[in-house]
């Protein structure tokens, strides 16, 4: 394995970026899904494909690749799954067909999980006392891609078409890749295990730590609120405040700020104050909803804006404090612990993208808010029962 001290802060940098690169691809198409059905033929019943497929290639590659980080040597698979991200984008950008196009974009889905695989790796190689910090830091990379992904495909579908959005993520996607083989340290897993038993040990340590439960929980329900708000925000915004795309793209960039608030997170994670991180986080979240339910209401922008990054913040700090927790529950099994973390959390990240639409349609952004409130508060009520929870104690104090 290799030492620590291999991990400066240049090449922290670099896998935060790594993180960030990766991810976005996931959200491309949600900003230009109707140039994409237009020009390829999809019919509007089935234009929720352009999205979905990249999403469930993405839920598949957490199950089936990156698990393959506690049994397969590590720098390996992270430029194995970059190389794949190239070749699936690609694909999409020169897709003549809509079946080419989704056959591509679930590749893209699949092999974007190298950025699962490049969090566990850094774990690995930071020290225990850093650990919340190193987590931080890729964390504002993942969702300062996640966050930017829609402004940046929003301009470029408008400026030259939607086939340079993925186009140019290839060109980026190749530079990650030359760098990453250049600087990204090697790791060979101490205790590797056949590839039948660790599927089976992910959903396994999922079954019985308490702790892992908890946690994936309470992203879960964090994820779900945060697309909520991002699902409808730009619905909301063109028909309230008549923006155009570019100001709504604006309007994400600006969002995307609440990845600034992950390293700090961290660093007060390596402190000792995770748990109280998380209540604190839910309680902010539910009071920013409210506070986009009288900004909207009143029709002022500047409000909702810090709302919504404050809300993003929110989102990242649970994140963070949650896998500097659980990433010490079995330090031989991170990938494994991190994949059912994730899956778990991206699970109800995509019901609440496939319910935010319906409850903006029925009840309009009150209802949007009111829902988000009640996610964030039925989590901070969650979150209080750790007190009764003897179990999750015992498997805590085990773990830290």
């Amino acid at each position: 394995m290799a030492p620590a001290s291999v991990l400066t802060r240049s090449l922290t940098a670099i896998m935060a970026v790594s993180c960030g690169l990766l991810v976005a691809n996931l959200y491309f198409a949600q900003a230009a899904i109707e140039p994409i059905s237009r020009e390829l033929g999809i019919s509007p019943g089935s234009e929720g494909l352009v999205v979905t497929l990249t999403q469930f290639g993405y839920a598949a590659g957490l199950l089936l690749i990156a698990t393959l980080v506690d049994v397969v040597e590590n720098r390996r698979l992270v430029l194995i799954t970059v190389a794949a991200t190239i070749v699936g984008l690609i694909g999409v950008t020169a897709a003549p067909s809509a079946p080419v196009f989704l056959l591509a974009a679930f590749v893209v889905g699949v092999s974007s999980v190298g950025a699962q695989v490049v969090i566990p790796l850094a774990t690995h190689l930071a020290p225990a006392e850093h650990r919340g910090r190193v987590i931080g830091d890729l964390m504002a990379g993942l969702l300062g891609g996640i966050m930017l992904s829609r402004p940046y495909a929003n301009f470029v579908t408008g400026l030259l078409g939607w086939r340079w959005v993925f186009g140019i993520s290839a060109g980026m996607i190749l530079v990650l890749l030359v760098v990453l083989w250049l600087r990204l340290p090697g790791r060979q897993p101490e205790h590797p295990v056949a590839y039948g038993k660790l599927l089976s040990s992910t959903f396994g340590y999922l079954a019985s730590s308490r702790v892992l439960q908890r946690r994936a929980a309470y992203h879960a329900l964090a994820f779900a609120a945060f697309n909520f708000f991002w699902t409808c925000a730009p619905l909301m915004l063109h028909a309230t405040f008549g923006l155009s795309q570019l100001q709504i793209a604006l309007f994400a960039l600006a969002g995307a700020g609440g990845a600034l608030v992950a390293p700090l997170t961290g660093r007060l994670a390596d402190r000792g104050h995770a748990r109280m991180i998380t209540g604190v986080v839910f309680a902010v979240m539910a009071a920013m909803f409210l506070v986009t339910d009288w900004a909207v209401g009143v029709r002022m922008l500047v409000p909702l804006i810090v709302a919504g990054v404050l809300i993003d913040a929110a989102t990242q700090g649970n994140q963070v404090a949650g896998q500097r927790i659980i990433f010490g529950i079995s330090p031989e099994a991170r990938g494994r612990v991190n994949s059912a973390y994730t899956f778990t959390f991206f699970l109800g990240g995509a019901v609440g993208s496939l319910l935010a639409p319906f409850v903006y349609e029925v009840g309009g952004w009150s209802a949007v808010a009111i829902v988000g409130a009640s996610i964030a508060v039925f989590s901070l009520l969650l979150f209080l029962t750790e007190r009764i929870d003897r179990r999750h104690h015992e498997q805590y104090a085990a773990s830290s």
